[in-house]
């Protein structure tokens, strides 16, 4: 098994990836599912940012376009009025947070990068624009790479596999070799839980995510919040943060080097109570 790459560069640092990360979350929707229509004042924004970064974030996710089950389309324009603003905004009163923008379009990752951004999350692994993955390698800036089928408009029918593990593993080797050919440097996978995904799909993904540390490259957890918990405990997204800690602490037993989180500071909780159970040896207890 090749070991995971334990070093990305974020603009002009290096982050260590020997130890998990967290990716805030920043959604200037008005129907993302958990958080949708929080964020348009520049003071809540600020707030915000500036509490997640305190909390232990390492970058801050900016997207503006729900992907959501059934979510509407959101024109070009329209999702980089909402982000552009906002990322010059943070980057103005605090450059030294690391920003990553939440797209699917290269011109909205072109143009974010040009605001601020250092990081590119795709959900659609380069599928729903094909100019993604030669826009990342000219910007050479890190870049998410989901896992999905379909659209979110259509990825809840898409939940059939021949060969569900075999699949996702043949998805991402073909895109990865992509990628290195055009001289992408710092990939990150992300098995996309949700995304074309039903709930036992979910659920066996993550009893083997470390099946994918043998691609070689740091792996993102997102359950934050998502319908995989809640609907199991039949609650609601915003009763779902003790269940989203608990497959947080799943996820890093089973490798994840990223968490992307709504809440950071009970993320950073988890990060630290893990770590020293995964560092705790024998000797340490003999004296």
């Amino acid at each position: 098994m090749e070991s995971p790459k334990k070093l990305l560069r974020l603009g002009d640092k290096l982050l260590d990836l020997r130890r998990p990360r967290l990716m805030g979350i920043l959604n200037l929707t008005p129907d993302s599912f958990y958080d949708g229509g929080r964020y348009y004042q520049e003071e809540v924004i600020l707030s915000a940012v500036a509490r997640m970064w305190a909390e232990g974030a390492d970058v801050i996710d900016v997207g503006g376009y729900s992907t959501r089950p059934g979510a509407a389309e959101v024109p070009l324009e329209e999702e980089l009025h909402r982000v552009l603003p906002v990322i010059r905004l943070i980057k103005h009163h605090f450059p030294e947070i690391a920003l990553a923008i939440d797209t699917f379009r290269s011109e909205v990752a072109r143009q974010a990068v040009a605001a601020g951004a250092v990081f590119v999350n795709d959900v659609s692994g380069g599928q729903a624009d094909p100019e993604m993955f030669a826009t990342v390698a000219a910007l050479q800036v890190p870049y998410v790479l989901m896992h999905m089928r379909g659209t979110p408009q259509t990825m809840a029918q898409a939940t059939h596999y021949q060969d569900f593990m075999s699949e996702i593993c043949r998805y991402f080797g073909k895109r990865v070799y992509q990628l290195q050919e055009l001289g992408v440097k710092d990939i990150v996978l992300d098995v996309g839980f949700g995304f074309a995904k039903n709930l036992k799909q979910n659920y066996y993904l993550l009893r083997h995510l470390h099946v994918f540390e043998e691609l070689g490259l740091p792996l993102l957890v997102g359950v934050s919040r998502k319908s995989m918990i809640y609907k199991v405990l039949e609650s609601s997204p915003g009763e779902a943060l003790n269940g989203t800690t608990a497959l947080h602490m799943l996820a890093l037993q089973k490798g994840a080097a990223w968490l992307r989180v709504h809440d950071v500071k009970a993320a950073a909780e988890a990060i630290q109570l893990w770590t020293l159970y995964a560092n705790t040896q024998q000797t340490d207890v003999n004296n």
